[in-house]
């Protein structure tokens, strides 16, 4: 076949469209296997896709800045040899002969009305909300009406589901007396309006770049789906202190990289979350989802001035070592922009470091759809009272602040606290003889 149609590949498990940032070849041009031929972005990371042929490009099929669904064609190749009839443009209206061969198996009115009009609107629709839109019998006119919270205005998952539970309440008001019931208005739940705001003479207005959008819009809806709590706890972190001081050269030079503090933070969290399974979940309306793996995000701040997580997956089967390369590896990457979208995908729990900005301590926003996250501060040498069997004594001890923000529908003050706190016994309970 001359021509090879190149799709948007599946860019990791929860990911169903990608945006196209760039295209690095124009129609025309030659491009060889293995060159990258566009950017792609998603809610997750951005990536590049290579061509896995060589050949002419012959069709590009959407523009910059589209949106495209895993596993539409968006691009053409001519590899050479029998010429291919024209490719068909994506998204094309049925010929005459498909449209009576749909009318034979014809299913519910308004059921064809979603699907079909749902491609010929010039919104677009994520499959998983025309899935929603099918199941729940809403018309593309009742749909076009709905407002978006994502990019130009697109709908999300939560803006259609608000928006069913919206036009459910509608439509079973509470019972009313007769002569009323028919005339009573349905009271809405107001939304919160940000506050105008003004620029004056000599300010710089910047436009978000998409990743601090993207941010932007998480931290907002985390704030608004969990009730957060934060509890606080002190830990002295001497003996790890030490330990590391002790054998941080002799790693360096065997492994050809360094150790830090976050690897045993991570572990602690791992051993920790084991025990405390509803630590390690997620909420889905009323269902508690506790989660078998147990994939800790690390938060990392980027070269310009972004945050992304990476997750160290199945961090409670691995031991110290496993874990500090995972760190590392991941850290690095994610400095040089080379982070693969499963890197970042499927976390279970989070923890950021405030320490690493000399912070003593802060309060995390929950990483949706978890239902906690670790922060953790500046490690200080600290006045610290001891008890010994000769009497209480003070000593100059390592200490650090760790605060965990939990979602209170599910993770109660006694749940967090017992949480934080066997935390803290691992870490002080740290043997200062181990080898890795």
């Amino acid at each position: 076949m001359a021509n090879f149609e190149l799709v948007m590949p599946k860019l990791g498990e929860s990911i169903i469209e990608a945006t196209i940032v760039r295209w690095h070849k124009k129609e025309g041009e030659q491009v060889i296997e293995d060159e990258s031929i566009a950017d792609l972005a998603t809610d997750k990371v951005d990536s590049e896709i290579p061509s896995p042929v060589e050949g002419i490009v012959t069709k590009l099929f959407y523009k910059e800045g589209d949106v495209v669904p895993v596993g539409k064609v968006i691009a053409i190749i001519n590899t050479g040899g029998e010429e291919a009839s024209a490719p068909a443009e994506p998204q094309a209206k049925s010929e005459p002969a498909a449209t009576e061969a749909k009318a034979e198996v014809q299913p519910a009115a308004s059921t064809v009305q979603v699907v079909e009009a749902a491609v010929d609107s010039d919104r677009f629709y994520s499959p998983l909300v025309r899935s929603i839109a099918k199941e729940e019998n809403i018309a593309l006119s009742e749909l076009e009406n709905v407002s978006g919270s994502g990019k130009d205005n697109r709908l999300t998952k939560q803006d259609i589901l608000d928006y069913i539970q919206k036009r459910g309440s509608k439509s079973t008001p509470v019972a009313a007396p007769a002569s009323t019931a028919a005339t009573a208005p349905v009271a809405e739940k107001p939304r919160v309006q940000a506050p105008a705001v003004t620029s004056s003479t000599g300010d710089v207005i910047i436009e978000m770049d998409r990743m601090r959008r993207l941010i932007a819009d998480h931290m907002v809806m985390s704030k608004q789906v969990s009730p957060h709590v934060t509890s606080f706890i002190e830990v002295d972190v001497t003996n790890i202190v030490r330990w590391r001081e002790k054998i941080k050269d002799s790693f360096a030079k065997r492994e050809g990289q360094k150790i830090t503090y976050t690897p045993l933070f991570v572990e602690a969290a791992a051993k920790a979350l084991r025990e405390f399974p509803n630590v390690n979940a997620s909420i889905d309306g009323y269902k508690i989802i506790q989660r078998k793996a147990i994939n800790i995000g690390m938060a990392a701040a980027l070269p310009d001035g972004n945050l992304i997580v990476p997750v160290i997956k199945n961090a409670d089967q691995k031991n110290l070592l496993g874990i500090v390369k995972d760190v590392n590896d991941l850290a690095d990457r994610s400095r040089k922009n080379k982070l693969n979208p499963d890197d970042i995908a499927g976390g279970t729990f989070t923890i950021t470091n405030f320490g690493s900005f000399d912070s003593l301590t802060g309060v995390p926003v929950i990483n949706q759809p978890q239902v906690a996250i670790l922060g953790v501060g500046a490690i200080k040498k600290r006045p610290w009272v001891l008890e010994t069997a000769d009497g209480d004594v003070i000593a100059i001890r390592s200490i650090c602040m760790l605060s965990l923000s939990y979602d209170h529908r599910l993770v109660d003050g006694g749940l967090a606290g017992q949480f934080i706190k066997r935390i803290q016994q691992i870490l002080e309970g740290f043997d200062v003889n181990l080898v890795v």
